[in-house]
């Protein structure tokens, strides 16, 4: 090849990285997020100063009072309230496979303290009421609404253990009362950070940490970054809250999602934005959860019981968790957790009581998150999936709703008489279900999809985390096919046909273009040495 064609190729080399060069811009600012950063940076300023009000500068002898004085002035307000899931504890829905059903926290067990049938007392702390004791309870008691525990802003409420949702004896209800403004992220966490017996113990990505965080932790939520508070996201009107737990509900409306601020394309790579027609924003966004304090991973009813001397004892890991409860078994937890992946279309099925257990296809899910890659609605849903084992009737061959809280021992209550037969008598006697005396643990899991704790654009998952042939945090996603780490036999075969094809072209080519190049050189030579013969022989 002559040195002048190499030169051309080294120019015109250098002249496409040039013009790459010069080209090349960064992408611009994502305008629609900093409008949305704008939007959420003015923090609500209330309009009333509820201190300065003569109807609370008085001394309340029960917390019903507060609730009268303050339906004095916000009139039809604890309607709205009374007509929330947050108060019946239930709603109305459709659950694939049964019909229509009346399903919530009342009514719906779960693999963590089982169920608040017949341990009404102790579940009611995260009741938005007061004098929940047993299934008497009146929904229909205005005065029983408890306005504090979602508007007290001074952070001094607290329901009081086991005392049926009323408040600590230690709570001042003056003070209280005239420190009520819109709900925080105190107010939402007293139920929702500690539901299951602890901090994060259910939900994995909520828990106390979030009351003052950083962007690492959470995006949203952090306290050096826009400081979010939970009604940013979930709105209400009327009281009826825009966001559905996925433990107890059934249909996908009214839920909380990242479109109604971020839309469906929040990207200006377009590439990333198709993949949003099959990836949920949280699969991306959300690498790991736990990230502060550990979460509780599984939970074996089948260890309780356990006692040390004849009393109750426990056991901690190096961080303070409770590994094992003679009231509650043993337990596994986690901290930066990556989530397990699912097909979710917004849509789930649950186990209700009295449902019969197929025992051919354990463990037992006591809910299941609907959604395949067919379905047009469904996307990757990132989930922590809370395994354990719980109570069974081995003749009826359904989940058994014990008895566990008694404020005495004799009442049995598991979590006073350890006796597991007794308490499940009183438990399904309570809820007008038989109970053949014959009892047994069977293995179940619970499905919470993640949505907080969202990471810096930094941390989000990388395309090599997925589109990998090993180790991939899809690889157990099955009935489709993911580019990276699935393989079709035939097209992988076709490809490197086509590669090696290309590789023998391209040598083929450059071959043919060699041997011209030393033949032109040879019959170039071959008139050069006849011509300067010609010459020498004139």
């Amino acid at each position: 090849m002559k040195k002048s064609s190499v030169f051309i190729i080294i120019g015109v080399n250098a002249l496409i990285v040039l013009v790459i060069m010069l080209l090349h811009r960064e992408n611009p600012p994502n305008v629609a997020l900093e409008e949305l950063k704008v939007k959420y940076a003015k923090s609500h300023e209330p309009s009333v100063d509820h201190s300065k009000l003569p109807e609370l500068d008085r001394e309340f002898s029960s917390p019903q009072e507060v609730t009268e004085t303050c339906i004095s002035c916000h009139t039809e307000r604890h309607i709205e309230v009374m007509q929330s899931s947050h108060w019946n504890w239930e709603r109305v829905s459709y659950v694939e496979g049964k019909g229509v059903k009346a399903i919530g926290k009342k009514n719906v067990v779960n693999n963590f303290c089982i169920g608040a049938q017949s341990n009404e007392q102790a579940c009611a702390k995260c009741h938005i009421g007061f004098g929940m004791t047993d299934d008497e309870f009146s929904f229909e008691n205005a005065r029983n609404v408890d306005c504090m525990v979602c508007h007290d802003n001074s952070e001094e409420y607290l329901k009081g253990s086991a005392t049926a949702g009323y408040p600590d004896r230690t709570v001042n209800l003056t003070q209280v009362a005239q420190s009520v403004g819109n709900p925080q992220k105190s107010n939402c966490g007293t139920c929702h950070f500690y539901s299951g017996g602890g901090n994060n113990v259910k939900h994995g990505d909520l828990e106390e940490a979030l009351l003052a965080t950083t962007r690492e932790v959470d995006v949203h939520m952090a306290a050096n970054g826009i400081d979010l508070g939970c009604t940013a996201c979930h709105t209400a009107e009327n009281h009826q809250m825009l966001g559905r737990l996925y433990s107890v509900s059934s249909e996908n409306t009214n839920r909380a999602t990242c479109e109604q601020c971020h839309t469906g394309t929040p990207h200006l790579d377009q590439l990333l934005n198709t993949h949003t027609a099959k990836v949920s924003c949280q699969a991306c966004h959300i690498p790991e959860y736990a990230k502060e304090n550990a979460t509780k991973m599984a939970w074996k009813w089948s260890e309780a019981g356990r006692l040390n001397e004849g009393q109750p004892y426990h056991e901690e890991d190096s961080l303070g968790n409770h590994t094992y409860l003679s009231i509650k078994g043993e337990f596994v937890w986690e901290r930066n957790v990556q989530p397990d992946y699912v097909w979710f279309n917004g849509h789930a099925s649950h186990y209700l009581l009295g449902d019969t257990i197929n025992m051919n296809q354990l463990p037992l899910k006591i809910n299941k998150l609907l959604g395949s890659h067919d379905d047009p609605q469904a996307k990757i849903f990132p989930v922590k999936i809370h395994r354990g084992d719980q109570i069974y009737d081995k003749k009826y061959k359904y989940l058994i709703q014990p008895k566990l809280y008694a404020e005495n021992e004799g009442d049995s209550a598991f979590w006073k008489d350890f006796n597991w037969n007794t308490a499940a008598a009183a438990g399904m006697k309570r809820i007008n279900m038989p109970y053949s005396g014959e009892y047994d643990f069977i293995e179940t899991e619970m499905y919470w999809p993640i949505n907080h704790m969202v990471a810096p654009k930094a941390n989000t998952v990388g395309c090599a985390e997925c589109h990998t042939r090993q180790d991939g945090r899809l690889e157990s996603l099955a009935g489709f096919y993911l580019p990276g780490r699935d393989r079709v036999e035939w097209l992988d075969y076709l490809g490197l046909f086509l590669i090696g094809a290309s590789i023998l072209g391209v040598a083929l080519h450059g071959g043919i273009r060699i041997f011209m190049n030393l033949k032109n050189e040879e019959y170039t030579s071959f008139d050069i040495n006849e011509e300067q013969k010609k010459q020498t022989e004139k």
